[in-house]
């Protein structure tokens, strides 16, 4: 079972070889190391890593603030590594989620977090019914006299908001609009983008290409992926998504491939449902000699 190391610190300042020290003697044979903070969920190298993890492979952590924050955005992370059939450690707290202590305390962690949410949710109505009891009416006074300044600040939040919950989502679909945009048809990132979520954080082409554009608009992403994609060749489509999976992950199998693309619900040039490796192999190697391969 591979471990895969991630350490992380926050400034320039500081070191990660204490970190790396410690996941090497955990028995970590691949480390990667990332200065960002730890608030910041679009870190490219953790979005790499999460991106290339394979089954049956661990991602292990000296500690969970290394990787999260926040409870939500660490269970987003297991909830994706569980997805790719991977696991999580983390050496300084009880989480294994390999063993079934470290399930039973995710489950646990998992409890907690939606009865936090379920507490803020029951304060937030008991408060709006004491208001409404004593004749108080909620909501900005500015907004309900539309005053421009009021309406103003509001807009500049939800767009702030907005952005903050792309954040959470950047890794997994910043990578691929990067690397494909404007090269591939947008239906075609879409479902490479969408094979390897889980249902309930798939996108659609409306939502996703609002997404661009505003991580275009404010810098994150080159104007050009926003571009007309070119008219490709029938036959030149599927070694260019075969080609774009190979790019997104390197070492990834041809097996693997296969089961990429038959979630993406992708046919085989020969119209069929089930894929080969050899088939995969074929597509890789006309890919090559068409230039898509980098």
């Amino acid at each position: 079972m591979p471990l895969i190391g991630y350490a992380r610190v926050s400034t320039e300042d500081q070191t990660p070889q204490p970190q790396s020290e410690a996941l090497q003697a955990a028995g970590c044979a691949e480390i990667h190391e990332e200065q960002a903070s730890g608030g910041n969920r679009a870190r490219p190298v953790l979005a790499r890593v999460l991106e290339r993890i394979g089954r049956g492979d661990t991602l292990v952590v000296v500690r969970i603030d290394r990787l999260a924050r926040s409870l939500s955005h660490l269970l987003e992370v297991i909830e994706r590594l569980e997805a790719k059939g991977a696991f999580f450690r983390s050496l300084t707290d009880p989480i294994d989620t390999a063993s079934p202590q470290g399930k039973f305390t995710l489950q646990v962690l998992g409890a907690a977090a939606e009865f936090e949410r379920a507490l803020i949710r029951e304060r937030t109505r008991a408060g709006l019914a004491s208001a409404r009891s004593k004749g108080r009416i909620g909501g900005n006074p500015g907004l309900r006299a539309r005053d421009p300044a009021a309406l103003r600040k509001v807009r500049m939040a939800r767009a702030d908001g907005y952005m903050e919950r792309l954040g959470q989502t950047a890794q997994d679909w910043v990578p691929h609009v990067r690397r494909l945009r404007p090269d591939m048809a947008w239906e075609d990132v879409l479902r490479i983008v969408n094979a390897p979520l889980p249902p309930g954080r798939r996108w659609t082409e409306g939502r996703l290409k609002r997404a661009v554009a505003a991580y275009v608009r404010d810098g994150f992403l080159p104007a050009t992926v926003l571009g007309r994609a070119g008219r490709r060749e029938t036959d030149d489509r599927l070694p260019a998504i075969v080609a774009a999976i190979k790019g997104a992950d390197p070492d990834i199998t041809l097996q693997a491939i296969c089961d990429r693309l038959e979630a993406m619900r992708e046919r085989t040039p020969r119209g069929r449902t089930r894929w080969q490796p050899s088939s995969v192999r074929m597509l890789l190697e006309r890919a090559g000699r068409l230039g898509l391969l980098g």
